[in-house]
């Protein structure tokens, strides 16, 4: 429904700008009225007492179905499509709840196939906005592709297969990613810096075609992709990670799988990896860096030039991880089951370095 269609005098609204909502992701404030949803897995929670809720957003579309994720008392966990773009609208997030206390966490589920505009909340009358969720004492990132992202991970009848063809993002859902379960299982924020088909160079893999637009550009980024405005800078003072989780190098074998097979390309390659992950220990000086691809099928020579890597920044505190099944777990995206048991492998890794990692 369009916003201008809805009866807003039988409603109470809920500002964007009220500190009893907590948001989480790179989310755009530059107009507090109407944050801008960015990356996937960026959210909003909020605690109330009523029966339902009503959201209101802006959706500038780029690519694939767009969808709102909704998660209710912890539990039960869903996702709704957007009908409209370039339009203010009103979708119905909750409704005949019990007249008690609930939280709803409200949730991007995609990359930049869409950005969107959230303009505040609708509840009935007799609602009560409550305190803000706590926020959690500990805090990740993750700079990775889309797996990362969670792309296609709904697709539950191919676990282990090829992808469905045309699925239209019809599947994707970052909740369901590796990156998300990981971080519900430490109790952790996340910050999901994830981008469908991202390698680290300019001019490879496959986000942002024909012209390509790799983690060397977007990873400093607030807004990441000009198909929506120009680019904006990231101010990092604004959320300082506990754990960082680079996860790339599947894609940078488009166009040319060079790795292992030229010198010169795999050094030059191995080199500018080093230095992001400089660039980023700058940025977080304390934090524990996991450097690892994923279970997607790939070429083995990429995981051995992050182990390169990993050796020549002789730093303890940067380390490289390898799944069970690494690189050979999968020809297609990684589903729910299959990112519930790197999360498993990935979380354990991670609590393997004690609590002080955490302080």
């Amino acid at each position: 429904m369009l916003l201008s269609e809805f009866n807003t005098s039988n409603y109470q609204f809920v500002s964007p700008a009220l500190e009893q909502l907590l948001y989480t992701g790179r989310i755009d404030f530059s107009n507090a009225q109407a944050p801008c949803f960015i990356f996937a897995g960026s959210s909003v929670a909020f605690r109330f007492r009523g029966t339902s809720v009503q959201m209101a957003l802006k959706n500038y579309h780029s690519c694939y179905h767009n969808y709102v994720g909704v998660v209710i008392d912890g539990t039960v966990q869903e996702k709704i499509e957007i009908p409209v773009h370039n339009e203010d609208i009103i979708l119905t997030v909750a409704e005949g709840l019990a007249d008690t206390e609930h939280e709803i966490i409200l949730y991007k589920c995609q990359d930049a196939s869409h950005y969107y505009d959230f303009l505040g909340l609708y509840l009935e009358p007799a609602a009560t906005l409550l305190a803000s969720p706590a926020r959690p004492v500990r805090r990740m990132e993750c700079y990775g592709d889309s797996v990362s992202a969670g792309e296609v991970s709904e697709a539950l009848d191919y676990v282990g297969k090829q992808d469905p063809e045309g699925h239209d993002g019809i599947y994707s859902n970052a909740w369901h990613s590796y990156a998300f379960i990981t971080a519900r299982k430490l109790g952790a924020e996340l910050h999901d810096i994830a981008q469908g088909g991202i390698a680290l160079f300019d001019k490879t893999g496959y986000f942002h075609g024909p012209d390509y637009v790799g983690l060397e550009t977007t990873w400093d980024k607030l807004r990441y992709c000009d198909y929506f405005g120009e680019l904006t800078p990231w101010d990092f003072s604004l959320y300082t990670p506990h754990v960082v989780l680079v996860a790339i190098g599947q894609n940078d074998a488009n166009p040319e799988n060079y790795m292992g097979h030229d010198e010169t390309k795999s050094r030059h390659w191995m080199e500018h990896y080093k230095a992001l992950i400089l660039k980023l220990r700058a940025k977080y000086p304390n934090a524990l860096f996991v450097l690892a691809t994923t279970i997607l099928c790939h070429d083995k020579a990429w995981d051995d030039a992050i182990e390169t890597v990993t050796k020549e920044l002789n730093d303890p505190k940067i380390v490289h991880f390898l799944y069970s099944n690494n690189g050979c777990g999968t020809p297609g995206h990684i589903r729910k089951p299959e990112a519930e048991q790197m999360a498993e492998e990935l979380s354990a890794f991670i609590e393997g370095f004690g609590e002080e990692i955490w302080k």
